[in-house]
């Protein structure tokens, strides 16, 4: 009997914690990662699927995408990154698991007048931590600063700059993702974003993409997406949905 009232004491706090957490906030679907961390002792998924044409008659899908996170307290998110994918270049196919990426995101402040709420992200991609064909010579760090400014009730702004490597040679990306978010209800979001990759001795690529979000419930979150390119180095386009949810 103590023990049934015992779970159901449980089962209690579980759903008045989750009635009074804030809606869930997810680094997809843009590039532009949030400086919101998930709340203490919550796990969190956020996955996706995506296809990409590239202006070199290639493609890549990815099936799926996933980013994985845990909040340890109210400054710091454990994050592991693990995506399957197929390429395909003329008649060519090869497909697998991309190296697995672990990294953290650290809260460094709150948002104070024209001071922006800012997060740090930091990975790692571990080499042999893939399938055969994706595996890298090389540990391969990434990081970024993700700021974020309320502009009003509906309407924000998000910005990340930062570096990351590739694992193969030694020259750095540099990386830069500009976004306004608009909540169009409380329910629907949606975003027009502008990024970027400027590898250390090649010429720059940039995007612009756009999409959508539905929350279902303030745990569980679908997303829809698409970009094209603007550079001749970028892809042709690309389009993704997914899904985020937390427990």
């Amino acid at each position: 009997m103590n023990f049934i009232k015992l779970s159901l004491f449980f089962l209690y706090t579980q759903v008045v914690i989750a009635q009074k957490a804030e809606p869930i906030q997810a680094d997809r679907p843009d590039q532009t990662e949030t400086p919101t961390l998930v709340p203490k002792r919550m796990f969190q998924l956020e996955a996706g699927f995506s296809y990409q044409r590239n202006k070199t008659n290639s493609t890549s899908l990815a099936l799926p995408s996933a980013l994985w996170k845990y909040g340890v307290n109210e400054n710091f998110e454990l994050r592991l990154i693990t995506e399957f994918v197929v390429d395909k270049e003329f008649e060519t196919k090869t497909s697998g698991i991309n190296p697995i990426l672990i990294g953290c995101k650290i809260k460094i402040s709150e948002e104070k007048g024209i001071f922006p709420k800012t997060s740090f992200i930091g990975h790692m991609s571990i080499p042999n931590a893939a399938s055969t064909s994706y595996k890298t010579n090389f540990f391969a760090p990434e990081f970024r600063f993700v700021m974020q400014h309320t502009l009003s009730e509906r309407l924000s702004l998000s910005y990340n700059l930062g570096s990351e490597w590739d694992g193969v040679t030694p020259e750095a990306t540099f990386i830069y993702t500009l976004t306004t978010g608009y909540a169009v209800t409380e329910k629907i979001g949606s975003y027009l974003e502008l990024f970027g990759f400027a590898p250390q001795k090649q010429i720059a690529n940039h995007t612009v993409d756009g999409g959508i979000t539905y929350l279902i419930t303030n745990d569980f979150m679908l997303d829809l997406s698409s970009g094209v390119g603007l550079t001749e180095l970028a892809p042709d386009y690309y389009c993704a949905f997914g899904f985020s949810f937390r427990m």
